[in-house]
């Protein structure tokens, strides 16, 4: 179907299509999807994260969908060539669109649009894996079995329990203030009203600053050895590059351009061709990042709003299959302190849904980009599995 934008095609491999799903009626978003496979066939969902697109599926659908599935990955709220969504300015944004409740009516409206009501499994990286996630825990009758990538599902928060003495919350971002040199944290950064035009309008350029950014978290970097943190602390936290906890004063731009001093950012075309990343630039340019940034702004623990939208499901665990791949080099597996390990506590996840973990070698957050084959074979691996 054209695009209704009248936007270019996108490159993508062969067995891929574009399409538009109108779901404006039930939920105001008229869906931009790339899809491989037949209708009809078993449904997977593929839920991409940020800074990123549906197109960062490309590498995977094809090859999953000749095993006898409907592949459709979408651009989510705010992102890329998916419509309906305000693009309005920091402080007019209602972060009610942007609550894990709505983002998942959102996807539950695509299947339905898409002729089904039921997902034989929904995968989903970065803010994707926590979609991926949250659909699988409020409806398993729709979203029958989950994989998590590089980012874990762990609890969503829960109310103060019978006479219980509330946790003192631990102010990230004042403890990491205090460090020598101040820190800060970069998810409460991207909350900020100054964070959009930062990533809009980076000195160095664009395409320079996400190729940057792409390579820092990307196995190219040898600098990446992560390893599991004790606690949510700030010296704990401060030991992550830049990238997650940022000088002080630094906008995310410049924490790029500091850490990539040196560094032979073409390494990373080996995975992501110039072509490539010239669409991501092309629809960043287009969209602004305000509205993806939102996510950042309605899920961070700062926010009370996102806190008394999930109060709703306290006590929810996931009680379908699932499981979670990342890259091996990827910080993102453990940048919430006991994130990683709760897959095998039964307050998140019944006891015998958890199908396991595997951390794929030269790989780092880009896992479905960086080692596409490998990331293929754990999903069909899972999806036999079922």
């Amino acid at each position: 179907m054209p695009s209704p934008n009248g936007l270019p095609d996108l490159p993508l491999p062969s067995g891929i299509t574009e399409n538009y799903i109108d779901c404006t009626p039930s939920c105001g978003l008229n869906f931009h999807i790339l899809k491989a496979g037949q209708p009809g066939k078993p449904l997977i969902l593929f839920c991409h994260g940020f800074p990123e697109l549906a197109f960062s599926w490309r590498k995977i659908l094809p090859s999953v969908a000749a095993t006898g599935y409907f592949c459709v990955a979408m651009d989510q709220r705010g992102y890329g060539r998916t419509t309906g969504w305000e693009n309005r300015p920091f402080h007019e944004v209602d972060l009610n669109e942007y609550t894990m409740t709505n983002l998942v009516r959102d996807l539950i409206c695509l299947v339905y649009r898409l002729g089904y009501t039921e997902v034989k499994c929904i995968v989903g990286h970065d803010f994707g894996a926590v979609s991926s996630a949250m659909t699988a825990l409020m409806r398993p009758d729709i979203f029958k079995s989950t994989i998590q990538m590089s980012h874990p599902h762990h609890q969503p928060p829960q109310p103060v329990f019978g006479d219980e003495v509330p946790k003192k919350k631990v102010d990230i971002q004042a403890e990491l203030a205090k460090l020598d040199p101040p820190r800060k944290h970069y998810k409460w950064y991207n909350c900020t009203a100054t964070a959009a035009g930062d990533w809009d309008n980076p000195p160095q350029g664009l395409e320079e600053y996400l190729r940057g950014y792409f390579h820092l978290k990307s196995a190219e970097w040898d600098k990446n050895a992560p390893h599991p943190l004790k606690e949510w602390s700030a010296e704990e936290l401060a030991v992550m590059p830049e990238y997650y906890i940022m000088k002080k004063d630094d906008t995310f731009p410049e924490s790029v351009a500091k850490t990539m001093r040196g560094e032979d950012a073409s390494k990373t075309e080996r995975w992501l061709f110039p072509e490539a990343l010239q669409v991501y630039c092309n629809e960043w340019s287009r969209t602004g990042f305000q509205s993806a940034l939102n996510w950042y702004r309605a899920q961070t623990e700062s926010s009370e709003q996102a806190a008394k939208d999930m109060f709703m499901f306290a006590g929810k665990r996931i009680e379908v299959p699932c499981a979670f791949v990342s890259g091996k080099q990827d910080w993102g597996n453990y940048q919430q302190p006991g994130a990683f390990e709760a897959y095998e506590d039964e307050r998140c996840v019944r006891p015998g849904c958890f199908r396991g973990a595997r951390l794929i070698e030269g790989a780092g957050h880009w896992v479905q980009q960086e080692q596409p084959e490998e990331v293929v074979e754990e999903v069909l691996g899972f999806l036999g599995s079922l």
